[in-house]
């Protein structure tokens, strides 16, 4: 129990000191893509070890309370003016990902509807747990959504870094700011009960929803803000990026290693064409471009959240692009895996090696 407890204290500092290096170069979201290479380093190292599901259930709660207390009431209007532009951008991002999987499928690169679970640009653990029950190669669904997140993650962080350059970038936060306690406890209880309620629920993602739509709700009535200070926000994004990156284990690698550079292509194709939708909304609703680059980015709610919440842009409107994307995979998901099975030839799915993730990415 001692030394387990050790590496783990070991393995959070190293990832805490690489995002301290990482911020010192004002990179977005230096805390989450710190903890997610340190993850990877480890796991492809050898080590054996998994994030805690406490830990890491723990760690969404706190991001979806920060994503939460970043949504406003204008957020309805901005839909309720502009929802045909929105859906429609949405739509667009969804069926360019299914016909990524399609494609991957239907050339045999990834077996049955293993190649549409995999590329659903978000809700990991969702598509992971619909995909088990669909015929699809489950370790590998893993590895695809693991790999997307590590793309995106990544990419988005330098192009924010790039785009605002180092003037522009709003100064670091104090790590540990004057704390109002009993705001603090509150937000600490309210965050829990909702996580609690979210996963009792088995809702998808329900310990990051829980906590976002009461943040939401008592935040856009003006009831209570949540009192989320620095440090609290550090732990969960070392908790999410470790968790990201403890997945990729040299079995996983090895398992997916004749489809990689098919899946690595399909990845890269569609963060271009999500790219390249997101001038859609500088041109017709004046979005910013990195505002509309970052709410069209093909990765997890949470980690595009995180990397926006650093960067001087609408974290509103990129989170609320993600949120009904997000909702649109989970309605849509088992619908088009249907789909995509019927059009396919018969097989069975090939054998994975990888455990299912913890992650919702």
């Amino acid at each position: 129990m001692a030394i387990g407890l050790a590496r783990w204290g070991g393995l959070t500092i190293a990832a805490i000191a690489v995002s301290v290096g990482l911020e010192a170069l004002r990179l977005p979201g230096a805390f989450l893509i710190g903890p997610l290479a340190v993850g990877v380093a480890t796991r492809l190292a050898g080590a054996e070890m998994r994030t805690p599901k406490p830990a890491f259930l723990s760690a969404q709660a706190v991001v979806g309370a920060m994503l939460g207390a970043a949504l406003t009431p204008s957020i309805v209007a901005t839909f309720v003016a502009d929802w045909p532009i929105l859906m429609a951008t949405v739509a667009t991002i969804v069926a360019a990902a299914t016909l990524s999987g399609w494609l991957l499928s239907r050339f045999g690169v990834t077996p049955g509807t293993t190649g549409v679970w995999g590329s659903s640009p978000g809700a990991a653990s969702a598509m992971v747990i619909q995909a088990a029950s669909h015929g699809a190669d489950v370790p590998l669904v893993a590895f695809m959504q693991y790999l997307r997140v590590l793309f995106v993650a990544s990419t988005a962080s330098l192009v924010a870094r790039l785009w605002v350059g180092v003037d522009a970038m709003p100064p670091p936060p104090a790590f540990f700011p004057p704390l109002d306690l009993p705001a603090f406890g509150l937000t600490i209880a309210i965050v829990a009960a909702t996580a609690g309620l979210g996963v009792v629920s088995r809702v998808p993602s329900g310990a990051m929803l829980g906590p976002l739509l009461a943040g939401a709700i008592l935040h856009g009535s003006d009831v209570f803000v949540f009192v989320l200070p620095t440090w609290l926000l550090i732990l969960a994004y070392t908790g999410v990026g470790l968790t990201i990156g403890l997945g990729f284990t040299r079995a996983a690698v090895a398992h997916a290693a004749r489809a990689l550079p098919w899946i690595v292509l399909s990845i890269l194709s569609l963060m271009g064409f999500a790219a390249l939708v997101s001038r859609v909304l500088v041109a017709e609703l004046g979005v910013d471009p990195l505002t509309a680059y970052l709410a069209t980015s093909p990765g997890g709610m949470d980690t595009v959240a995180i990397i926006a919440a650093a960067t001087p842009v609408d974290v509103a409107f990129v989170l609320a692009l993600q949120l009904v994307r997000f909702f649109v995979l989970i309605l849509l998901g088992p619908a088009l895996s249907r789909a995509v099975a019927r059009s396919l030839p018969q097989g069975g799915p090939a054998r994975g090696v990888l455990s299912k993730p913890d992650a919702d990415c």
